[in-house]
C-alpha cells in the first residue's frame, strides 16, 4: 500500500500555504465500525455517528478492507440502483469490475477511480474480475458518496474513468509526504475528477515524524479519515490512526503528522482528507437512494420497481 507512488519526490510541486494562514481544529474524532457489503465484502463505516450537518456535502462512505483474499474468497455487490448522489470508488490495492445500465463501466485497479453520478437513477454493479476470484489477492479500497443539491438530483447518469495515471501528484515543501489530488484543486493544480459538488479528495503518504499541512478551501468543510499507520490530526495532537475520522473546524489548513515511532505494520500515515461546499439542504437518505424529501424517497423505490432506472445490459451475469 499503496499503488501510486513516486520514485523522487523532489520532482514533484511541492504544496504551499500563506504565512498567516489558520490551522482548522479537531471538531470530533470517532472510530469505524466493522460491517459487511454486497456479498460480505469486510467494510469500516467511516461515518458512523457523525452528524450528517458535519459530513455535507458527503452522506456515507466505506472503507473497503484492507484484507488479502485467499482463492475463491473474493466478494463484490449485486445489481443494484442508486438515485440522488455520486459514488467514488477509489481502488488503492486490487482489482475491481464496475458495470452500469447506461453501458460505462471496466476494471479498476491500483490507483484508479471510477466516478459514477447516479443522478435521475442507475443500475450498477461492482464486483472482483473472474481471475481474481480464483486467485485471491489483495483488495482495499474507497467508496464515498457524494450528494447532489436538489437542482442536480435529475441529471442524466454518468460515468468517469479516471486513470491511477492520472492522479495529481503533490509534496510537501520538506519531501516528508507525498499528495494524490484525486478530484478539486490544491496549491493550484487540479486532479482529474469533474464533480457536480465543489469537493476536493487528497490521499496522502506522511513519512514517519513528517508533517503536512495542506491549503484548504476555507468554504469547504474538512475531514480526515486514516488508512493506515499511526499520527495526529489537527491543531492539536489529536491521535489518528485506520479506521478513525476527524472532523475539523474552521480555518485555512488541514494537518496530519506522522508518528516518529509507529505501533502498526504500515511506517507511514495514510489519510484520505476530503471536504465540500455544504449543500445546506433536507436530506431524506435510505438504502441506495439519497433524495430531498421522504416522498422524493417512496417514488425512487416506485421507479426502480417499474423498471425506469435502465435495465441490465444483455449478457450480464448477477
Amino acid at each position: 500500500m499503496p499503488a501510486v507512488t513516486a520514485d523522487d519526490l523532489t520532482t514533484l510541486p511541492a504544496v504551499s500555504v500563506a504565512p498567516d494562514s489558520r490551522r482548522r481544529p479537531v471538531v470530533s474524532v470517532t472510530d469505524a465500525p466493522a460491517g459487511l457489503e454486497g456479498e460480505g465484502f469486510p467494510v469500516r463505516r467511516a461515518f458512523a455517528g457523525v452528524p450528517l450537518e458535519s459530513l455535507d456535502p458527503f452522506v456515507h462512505m466505506d472503507q473497503m478492507g484492507e484484507v488479502e483474499y485467499a482463492p475463491g474468497e473474493p466478494k463484490g455487490t449485486p445489481w443494484h440502483p442508486h438515485r440522488g448522489f455520486e459514488t467514488v470508488t477509489y481502488m488503492i490495492d486490487g482489482t475491481f469490475q464496475h458495470r452500469d445500465s447506461t453501458g460505462g463501466g471496466g476494471l479498476i485497479t491500483n490507483g484508479d477511480t471510477q466516478w459514477m453520478t447516479a443522478g435521475a437513477g442507475i443500475l450498477h454493479i461492482e464486483r472482483p474480475p473472474e481471475e481474481l476470484v480464483v486467485s485471491g489477492g489483495v483488495f482495499h479500497g474507497i467508496q464515498l458518496w457524494v450528494n447532489l443539491p436538489a437542482a442536480e438530483k435529475w441529471v442524466p447518469p454518468r460515468y468517469q474513468d479516471l486513470r491511477a495515471g492520472s492522479v495529481k501528484l503533490l509534496r510537501s515543501p520538506d519531501g516528508g509526504a507525498l499528495v494524490r489530488v484525486i478530484a478539486g484543486e490544491l496549491s493550484g493544480h487540479r486532479g482529474p475528477g469533474s464533480t457536480h459538488t465543489p469537493m476536493a479528495m487528497v490521499h496522502a503518504t506522511v513519512q514517519p515524524g513528517c508533517e503536512l499541512e495542506l491549503p484548504w478551501d476555507p468554504n469547504f468543510n474538512a475531514l480526515v479519515y486514516g488508512l493506515a499507520g499511526d499520527g495526529t490530526a489537527g491543531d492539536t495532537d489529536h491521535v489518528l490512526g485506520t479506521g478513525r475520522l476527524a472532523v475539523l473546524g474552521p480555518g485555512d489548513t488541514v494537518v496530519v503528522r506522522s508518528a516518529s515511532r509507529p505501533r502498526g505494520p504500515s511506517p507511514a500515515l495514510e489519510v484520505l482528507v476530503i471536504g465540500g461546499r455544504p449543500i445546506g439542504e433536507p436530506v431524506a437518505a435510505y438504502g441506495p437512494f439519497v433524495m430531498n424529501t421522504r416522498a422524493e424517497l417512496a417514488q425512487a423505490f416506485e421507479d426502480y420497481q417499474r423498471g425506469l432506472m435502465g435495465t441490465i445490459p444483455p449478457g450480464s451475469d448477477g
